[in-house]
């Protein structure tokens, strides 16, 4: 495969078919001081104003407090990272409110709040709005003055959004469009000022989007709804009666609203998988305090390997999500900056960035959410019948965890979406897919090469294992191309095995491309336990996409075709054996010792 440098940058989902120098890749070891200047005046707000709190703000028994919380948060700047200064935000990068996001991602209920604001509340008007609309709105809601939320999912539309039957109709005076329609799950109804409205003019086949004032009236709501976790997030049916809009608060131009809904998920989903890691830590720590003070047979259980298992993989699974979400944003930020200096529209700019990764931003959804979810689990499991117990933080986080796998599109969505996307980039000729899987259909048929290899450099061997990882994905999805064809959208359980092959190979190169990159920084003594850690992750993805990959061959082939697909995939997959159980003592042991996660720690 092609080795990536500089000069040839890289395209969304080409990761598949060509190399990343690890100097090229961004880690989050390598963040500005400004940056984490900003990081730590958030994990401060964080400590002081919510973690405290935690218990009062899911009660819900004092309707302000949230909305006083945001205020404080706007105060801050922390709800206007990437706003421009002109609009009352702090102009910051792509990655910067990235990384904000991972630290309120600890938050609980209020991440879902702070999301919903910051995210699908005010990208939306920076990205298509006018000059008037944002000159307008954003300083309100950058400062928390006014609160956000987002109207998009109805009754019968949530994955398939575009069906929603929420109608806006001209009035006789061509001054205003009358909304008639319900929405639900939606985030911060209960206290917001500001809606982004999702409706159909007329009879029109796609969505449009509006913005409204509640004070512009014919607006109601039910009551809160009662939620299995994050219960401190306001979340209510709206119910819009001839609500009056005027015709200059429609965003963007008339059916644009599916496609500016589709960009902004593109946003919230590389968002998600940034803001879970702040959880993933902050449980992990208490993970790791519990264990070192809970005595069983008279000896703290973190002197058990099962605990010692337990508390590494969260670790490993978090290093593994972090290096994933901020390589993904910085090659977004990369090509916001190449195509704002080729001319493009700073706005315009942004959201072809993130469209270029869309395949990206979906894999650190998914991958993120699933690898919080473990956390929580394990969590309680560590912390056994307290885990259970709601004195507890452990309860809460379990149930918060939950709903990061459903909201942003299900997992299930994501998955099929994502290789959706690269197959249609391959067909219209953006992804050279097609030709690297015939090239490895070539080399399967061939005599394979046993010529001894040189392993002495760092990871090479982890390397050379990953790009045969890269060859199963080539030859199973190149195959179920040819002969599904257009059929293949509809075979989902396929496209999901497929997609997990995605996840697990993106996250793996990720993981070890960081820790490359640290052991040229700093050395093997310093990185030791990052080795480990990486390790033990690949050998685990090369498990995982073997099963997926003997699931999808089974499903569309058979007979010499299978046989044959079947033997690439035992030859791709062939790796030597490793003590994975030392390598996880190794991590565990230095996760004890330091007394909380240590990899990254903004």
């Amino acid at each position: 495969m092609e080795p990536l440098t500089k000069n040839k940058a890289l395209n969304g989902g080409e990761y598949l078919i060509r190399e990343s120098a690890a100097a090229d890749v961004f880690i989050p070891e390598s963040f500005s001081e400004e940056q984490k200047m900003m990081a730590a005046a958030s994990q401060e707000f964080l400590d002081r104003e919510i973690l405290p709190h935690m218990e009062e703000i899911d009660s819900m028994k004092n309707p302000d407090l949230v909305p006083q919380i945001l205020k404080k948060a706007g105060e801050l700047g922390l709800l206007a990272i990437s706003v421009p200064e002109t609009y009352g935000g702090l102009g910051m990068s792509f990655n910067t409110s990235m990384l904000i996001a991972d630290i309120i991602g600890a938050a609980g209920s209020f991440s879902t709040t702070y999301g919903a604001h910051t995210g699908i509340g005010i990208l939306p008007v920076l990205y298509y709005g006018t000059d008037q609309q944002k000159e307008k709105y954003l300083p309100k809601l950058s400062n928390a003055e006014w609160a956000a939320c987002y109207c998009l999912t109805e009754p019968d539309a949530g994955s398939d959004a575009n069906s929603g039957q929420t109608r806006a109709v001209l009035n006789e005076e061509g001054t205003h469009y009358l909304i008639n329609g319900q929405k639900m799950w939606i985030s911060n109804a209960g206290f917001a000022d500001f809606f982004i409205v999702f409706a159909k003019v007329d009879d029109d086949k796609n969505l449009t989007a509006f913005l409204v004032e509640k004070t512009f009236g014919g607006i109601s709501m039910n009551e809160e709804e009662k939620k299995m976790g994050i219960k401190g997030s306001s979340t209510r049916q709206v119910f819009f009666r001839d609500c009056p809009v005027p015709v200059g608060n429609m965003l963007s131009e008339r059916g644009q609203g599916f496609k500016i809904a589709v960009n902004i998920l593109n946003i919230g989903r590389i968002k998600l998988g940034a803001g879970v890691l702040g959880g993933c830590r902050r449980l992990l720590g208490l993970s790791i305090q519990y264990a070192s003070e809970r005595k069983q047979f008279g000896v703290p259980i973190n002197s058990f390997g099962a605990i010692k298992a337990k508390l590494a993989e969260m670790a490993i699974k978090t290093y593994a999500c972090e290096s994933l979400c901020y390589r993904a944003g910085q090659d977004i930020e990369d090509r916001i900056a190449a195509l704002e200096a080729a001319g493009m529209e700073a706005s315009k700019a942004k959201l072809k960035g993130v469209e270029e990764f869309a395949i990206e931003c979906a894999i650190a959804k998914v991958h993120g959410s699933e690898v919080l979810d473990f956390v929580a689990d394990q969590g309680v499991q560590i912390f056994g019948g307290m885990g259970y117990s709601a004195e507890a933080p452990m309860e809460r986080a379990y149930r918060d965890a939950r709903i990061s796998r459903i909201y942003e599109g299900t997992n299930e969505i994501n998955r099929i979406l994502m290789v959706g996307m690269l197959l249609k980039r391959a067909m219209k000729g953006e992804l050279a897919i097609m030709d690297a899987g015939k090239q490895v259909g070539e080399e399967l048929k061939a005599v394979p090469d046993f010529t001894s290899r040189d392993y002495s450099a760092p990871l090479s061997r982890e390397k050379a294992i990953l790009q045969n990882l890269k060859k199963v994905f080539l030859m199973i999805g190149g195959q179920a191309a040819k002969n599904l064809g257009d059929q293949l959208e509809s075979e989902q359980e396929i496209m999901m095995h497929l997609a997990d092959i995605m996840i697990e190979i993106y996250a793996a190169e990720s993981t070890l491309l960081r820790t490359e990159k640290l052991l040229s920084e700093k050395g093997t003594e310093a990185v030791k336990t990052h080795l480990a850690a990486s390790r033990v992750y690949l050998y685990e993805a090369v498990d995982k996409i073997n099963v997926a990959g003997k699931e999808a061959i089974y499903a569309f082939t058979s007979g010499d075709e299978q046989k044959l697909l079947l033997m690439g995939l035992k030859r791709f997959t062939k790796t030597d054996a490793v003590n994975t159980k030392m390598l996880r003592r190794e991590v565990a042991d230095a996760l004890i010792a330091e007394g909380r996660y240590f990899f990254f720690y903004a």
